[in-house]
């Protein structure tokens, strides 16, 4: 669907009496130099332009409309809109699918038929390249000549950003509403298209379609652009949270995250690391560097920084020798040369000196961060700091490496000169805090070129196969699981544990969570005098495993938007305490398994530690991506947990199954 028109429109049409008002006086401000066409019935004149009577009498086809009437009247304008050939629309009323009423949105979409319209209940959007507001309201940018896309689900969160006071330029600002007919891929792209937008900021609820998303994000990035999400609903646990530990560790923000890492896709927690983290991609693009420096001229500051970065996985490599001899040329023997470096203040106000210090110090790395928080004009003289703002300037413009001036309180800097910085090429980045964690954003690595998610199945209902049925299952996909016995009562799997080495374990049949239930007994060196498990359908005896270096719990489970979600933690009855996992979206490589197991908090206890025994990750990555392929191509599995999968210095064992089929 193209989007040209509606989102670069030469004429604008606006229907409605007081919000075409507003929408007339925000194109008015912003210069926007073609017609704009008021519509109304009864009115000759809204804002000092003259109205039509109807869409018929307008001089010319439109190429935006901004619909500002009631929702069943837009059905009418959007259907004769359509049928002139109108290159979009805005449809701003509500009561839709929202709520409660999807056979009034059916009949909308119907009426749109190939003409793309945002909304409904839509705000609008905002071209500040051009000038064109399809707007009913106040916002906060003005015109550029290039900047970011800000595009949102929810038109207050994007209001806000478009708030900002951080000099951050932007483009276009769009919103998607209900998005009965422009999806979110398909308003991200056409906004990227324009190669004056140099990133995109989203706002995102709910990924309507993961292969298109995934399509965008690697669009965009061979178009040099990146993309930063906030993706709100993280804390939502699925659908399936009591049947399964799979399924609260793997819940909606688990997934998602999986899902944007893959597709190399930066995510934020807050509006202000949104803003933070696209000002780095709009003047630096993507590939930043993951060696940072930091210099301040007090220790305090020096030990702030260190103290904040930890968190982010952000550290400080140590100052090269080379560097280091460099520096003491300039700083003499007291301040002690580290990284960060508290240069001190004996070259403050020294131009050259500063030059010299920070361009030294970043030349050995891939950026740098310096601190500074100018002093309030109001009631102080910021005169005194232009120095150091001078010599960051320098050193980026002498090293090529991106040098970030960094107020440690966002309010330390004032917007004007953060804009005066960008014109030079420099971001300053506001609140010490927000700029770490948009400086590990902005180092989001690129999605494997070509890769998609599975493609989802919708919601259904599902049974619980039996840990028989389930080990079963396992054994044929190829995975080792114990030697067993089965049967209805206790009598009968004592008579053929004969077969079986003790020490035995003893398992009731028919719970979701057998040692929540009492239905599992360890260890047993006999069966004999064994107590009935109330509530079990039969019983299952296994031989114990022994020299396992490590319990893993290693879950697949359908998402609804996803497709197949992989999620492999640290396990046990301690699985969702410990809540130490990490999720990957199928298909993944062994690689990008183990890289993932890498992440876990606890990954030293799988690698050795204090001389334990290595655990086997090659071949629980192998088992993982076996079960994967096992489940892509079977639709009826819903789920496959495996909780624990004994991983030993050599091989891996599954000793629980809870799988269930639709």
């Amino acid at each position: 669907m193209n989007l040209n028109r509606l989102l670069r429109p030469k004429s604008i049409a606006v229907l409605g009496a007081g919000w075409a008002l507003n929408v007339i006086e925000q194109c008015r401000k912003m210069g926007f130099d073609g017609p704009v066409w008021p519509v109304h019935p009864t009115k000759a004149e809204i804002g000092g332009l003259k109205a039509y009577a109807s869409l018929a009498e307008l001089p010319g086809v439109p190429d935006a409309t901004f619909i500002g009437v009631n929702r069943l009247a837009t059905l009418d304008v959007v259907a004769e809109l359509s049928a002139m050939g109108a290159g979009g629309a805005i449809c701003f009323a509500s009561g839709w699918t929202e709520a409660g009423e999807p056979e009034l949105q059916a009949r909308l979409i119907a009426a749109a038929g190939d003409m793309p319209i945002l909304g409904p209940n839509c705000y609008g959007v905002i071209n500040y390249l051009d000038g064109a507001l399809l707007w009913p309201d106040q916002h906060g940018g003005i015109r550029v000549d290039r900047g970011v896309a800000l595009v949102s689900q929810s038109s207050n969160i994007v209001i806000n950003l478009g708030m900002q006071q951080r000099a951050l330029p932007v483009a276009y600002v769009a919103c998607l509403g209900n998005a009965a007919v422009v999806g979110l891929a398909d308003l991200a792209g056409a906004v990227l298209d324009d190669p004056r937008v140099t990133a995109l900021g989203m706002y995102v609820e709910g990924i309507d379609d993961a292969a298109a998303f995934a399509e965008l994000a690697q669009r965009a990035r061979a178009m040099g652009k990146g993309i930063v999400v906030i993706k709100s609903g993280k804390t939502e646990l699925s659908r399936t949270a009591a049947a399964s530990h799979t399924a609260s560790l793997a819940g909606a923000g688990a997934a998602s995250s999986a899902f944007l890492r893959q597709v190399g896709v930066a995510e934020v927690n807050t509006p202000s690391e949104l803003i933070e983290t696209l000002k780095i991609l709009h003047v630096h693009g993507l590939g930043l560097g993951p060696r940072l420096c930091s210099l301040s001229c007090s220790g305090g500051e020096a030990g702030l920084v260190a103290d904040l970065a930890a968190p982010h996985g952000i550290d400080f490599p140590p100052v090269p020798p080379a560097t280091r001899e460099r520096l003491f040329q300039v700083l003499g023997p007291i301040p002690t040369i580290s990284n960060p470096l508290d240069y001190h203040t004996f070259i403050w106000g020294d131009g050259p000196k500063t030059t010299e210090v920070f361009t030294a110090m970043l030349a050995a790395y891939d950026a740098g961060i310096f601190i500074i928080d100018t002093p309030r004009p109001d009631r102080c003289d910021p005169s005194g700091y232009q120095p150091a703002l001078d010599a960051i300037v320098a050193a980026q413009k002498a090293t090529g490496k991106p040098a970030f001036p960094v107020a440690s309180m966002a309010e330390n800097f004032g917007e004007a000169r953060a804009a005066g910085l960008m014109a030079q090429g420099v971001c300053t980045l506001m609140g010490l805090e927000t700029a770490l964690a948009a400086i590990k954003a902005a180092r989001v690595p690129a999605g494997r070129p070509g890769w998609r998610p599975v493609a989802p199945i919708a919601p259904r209902a599902s049974t619980l196969l039996s840990e028989v049925e389930g080990k079963r299952l396992l054994a044929e996909a190829g995975v080792p699981v114990p030697r067993s016995v089965a049967g209805m009562t206790l009598a009968e799997v004592a008579e053929k544990a004969a077969a079986l080495t003790a020490p035995f374990a003893l398992k009731g049949l028919g719970f979701a969570h057998k040692t929540e239930a009492g239905a599992v007994r360890l260890g047993l060196a006999t069966l004999a005098g064994q107590a009935e498990m109330a509530g079990a359908t039969g019983y299952l005896v296994e031989e114990m495993v022994t020299g396992a270096v490590a319990e893993i719990l290693l879950g697949l489970r359908r998402d609804p938007v996803y497709g197949v979600t992989l999620t492999l933690g640290l396990g046990g009855v301690a699985a969702e305490l410990l809540a130490d996992s990490v999720t990957l979206i199928l298909p993944a490589t062994e690689a990008e398994v183990l890289a993932a197991l890498a992440r876990l908090r606890l990954y030293a206890l799988l690698d050795g530690y204090r001389g334990r025994p290595k655990a086997d990750l090659a071949a629980l990555a192998e088992t993982a991506l076996r079960l994967g392929a096992r489940m892509i191509a079977d639709p009826s599995l819903e789920e496959i947990e495996i909780n624990p999968i004994l991983v030993k210095a050599a091989g891996v064992v599954a000793v629980d199954a809870l799988i269930r089929r639709a």
